[in-house]
């Protein structure tokens, strides 16, 4: 099983996870958002809301919407970027956000 050390918002319906294993994936959930808890998420401005939760080690927003942290991590793709320290998310552990190596 896998878990979120932290995420951010990328674009869209698309976030960047970092999980245990140092993976980082990009995680697209524009199809997946269907169906009562989920409804709200489609609100761009409402799915920005992200949160980790570190009791459930996954992603939440405020409505207690969240997906089990195997499902991010099996349909999202890697991601290149490093993380860097940006925000703190609801329990004060830091959330990340890519580190763009531009040359």
């Amino acid at each position: 099983m896998h878990w979120v050390k932290d995420a951010s918002y990328v674009e869209g319906y698309k976030l960047r996870i970092h999980f245990e294993n140092d993976e980082i994936k990009l995680v697209d959930l524009c199809g997946h958002l269907d169906g009562g808890i989920f409804e709200p998420l489609k609100d761009i401005s409402y799915f920005k809301s992200l949160e980790v939760n570190r009791n459930i080690d996954t992603v939440v927003w405020p409505n207690e919407a969240d997906f089990s942290s195997d499902f991010p991590y099996e349909i999202g793709g890697a991601a290149s970027e490093r993380m860097q320290p940006t925000a703190k998310s609801r329990d004060s552990s830091t959330r990340y956000a890519p580190k763009i190596n531009r040359a």
